[in-house]
């Protein structure tokens, strides 16, 4: 899981896209405002699915490598 709760926009993104570049799926709680559009357009580029988590720590988005 990332914890990306204080950090502004593009670090949650980055942050995701690091993750993502040797995994299937990651989850990312962020709260900066901008952070779900961010992910969002990110997962677009790239084509992922994106699907809303609570997790233990918050609200959640878990991001998945599209199955080809």
């Amino acid at each position: 899981m990332i914890d990306a709760r204080g950090m502004h926009c593009p670090w949650p993104a980055l942050m995701l896209a690091k993750a993502m570049r040797g995994a299937t799926e990651a989850v990312i709680v962020a709260d900066d405002p901008t952070a779900p559009r961010e992910i969002a357009a990110l997962a677009a580029e790239r084509g992922w699915a994106v699907t809303a988590e609570e997790t233990p720590i918050g609200a959640g988005t878990r991001v998945r490598r599209s199955e080809a």
